[in-house]
């Protein structure tokens, strides 16, 4: 049989969308059997199966079934000795109302199991909860990730998490807390700042002139953070927005930007320089900005014409572009890249006459119809609360307004030649043309 005979039973299988809520809401569940529980029993726990005797601790319950949940789903069978003999337990219907609760509160997001009662002709009644992990990953109230490795349980690293997230729906990565963090690594000069930009309207001054609660900002403010009562876990956008420079290089090591200056036109050309920018949105910003000033010169409008000398000059002239593409183009790419890919990190390069950035993207569902929807400022966006924040006057960056659409016509006005867009192999590069 099966390891995982319980979520493999066509219970759990409706054949069409409109199956399901006939399914669950008009057909009465299949129950287990007993011979089909006993045979699970005999073979013992592994990676899908948890024995226990009773229902105690539920703090550890709770983790046993994040574990389950993260590793593609289980069963736990409660009334079974590590003999593997059946127990029973004394109240079946308290324990099956026990794990709805530990399912609905205790994590997150919450689970809706599948649970059965199985009694024996002795008398004695076992509970088997059924768990499902189609939206992992899920974590415990205090931000803790568990996966299960054979018959044990343990906290996820921080590439299993990576590898989790990465199963993880594009629009929802940013929402993940970064494991590790705490308020220690929030800049609260950085946080406040940009707070204080909203006084007299979202900002009320009065209400944090005692003890200034970052965290309390962060959670139920800005949504930033997530957690119970006191808990306090910042997500991974908290973490790149506000987050100290060594902070979100400890937690978040995706985060960093590579910059490299070629000296010709394609990278197969010598290396100038290479740099790896590391720290929160806005140092990367900044240092990006600052990294490409110093190879090209940015203008407000189209500059004059170069005279014939200026021309004939042994020296090569430097590339010039238009800076509110520039700085779109990189605020573009800090934004909406997807730091759930691996091995794939933001890169921009400059050549003699162009600059080309490289971003994280995943390409499958964005091309071709999305390519071409962004052009008219149709955004796809990945990170909707950080390009909320990052493009807000108060964050500081200066972003000129207009996105994509802005890009494509400011660089094209001012160079003379189309910024090309090109999405592949779960990559968005963005080349500009100099004059």
């Amino acid at each position: 049989m099966s390891r995982r005979r319980l979520r493999n039973n066509p219970r759990h299988e409706p054949v069409t969308e409109r199956s399901v809520q006939e399914f669950y809401f008009s057909q009465p569940a299949q129950q287990t059997t007993r011979i089909e529980l006993l045979r699970l029993i005999r073979a013992g726990e592994d990676t899908y199966l948890e024995l226990k005797v009773k229902l105690s601790n539920t703090e550890k319950i709770a983790q046993e079934i994040v574990a389950l949940a993260n590793t593609g789903g289980g069963t736990i069978i409660f009334g079974v000795n590590d003999q593997l003999r059946v127990e029973g337990v004394d109240d079946p219907e308290e324990v099956q109302a026990e794990l709805v609760r530990i399912c609905r509160e205790q994590i997150n997001p919450p689970i809706v199991p599948f649970i059965d009662r199985i009694a024996f002709d002795s008398g004695k009644r076992v509970v088997a909860i059924d768990i499902e992990g189609k939206r992992r990953p899920y974590r415990t109230n205090d931000g803790r990730f568990f996966i299960r490795i054979g018959a044990e349980k343990r906290e996820a690293t921080r590439e299993e998490l990576s590898l989790l997230i990465d199963d993880v729906r594009p629009l929802g990565h940013e929402n993940i807390p970064a494991l590790g963090a705490n308020v220690e690594d929030i800049d609260e000069a950085m946080l406040w700042s940009f707070v204080r930009e909203f006084s007299g309207y979202a900002f009320e001054e009065g209400k944090f002139q005692k003890d200034f609660p970052t965290g309390e900002l962060l959670k139920r403010d800005l949504l930033l953070a997530v957690g119970n009562m006191n808990e306090f876990f910042p997500t991974v956008a908290g973490i790149l927005l506000f987050g100290h420079n060594e902070s979100v290089v400890e937690i978040l090591p995706r985060s960093s930007v590579i910059v490299k200056r070629f000296a010709g036109d394609t990278i197969q050309s010598p290396e100038i320089e290479m740099m790896t920018l590391k720290g929160n949105l806005l140092t990367l910003f900044e240092s990006a900005l600052k990294f490409i000033k110093k190879y090209c010169d940015l203008w407000t409008a189209r500059p004059p014409a170069r005279d014939s000398e200026i021309k004939d000059s042994p020296v090569k002239a430097r590339s010039n572009y238009h800076e509110g593409v520039v700085k779109e183009s990189i605020a573009n790419a800090l934004v909406h890249r997807d730091l759930a890919l691996r091995d794939t990190a933001t890169r921009i390069y400059i050549f003699d006459h162009s600059i080309e950035i490289i971003n994280p993207r995943r390409s499958n569902g964005f091309v071709p119809p999305a390519q071409k929807a962004i052009r008219y400022g149709i955004t796809q966006r990945l990170n909707p609360q950080i390009v909320s924040i990052f493009y807000n006057p108060a964050y500081g960056a200066n972003i000129p307004h207009g996105g994509l659409p802005f890009l494509m016509r400011e660089s094209k006005n001012f160079s003379g030649k189309s910024a090309e867009i090109v999405a592949f192999n779960d990559e968005f590069r963005l080349r500009l043309f100099g004059v």
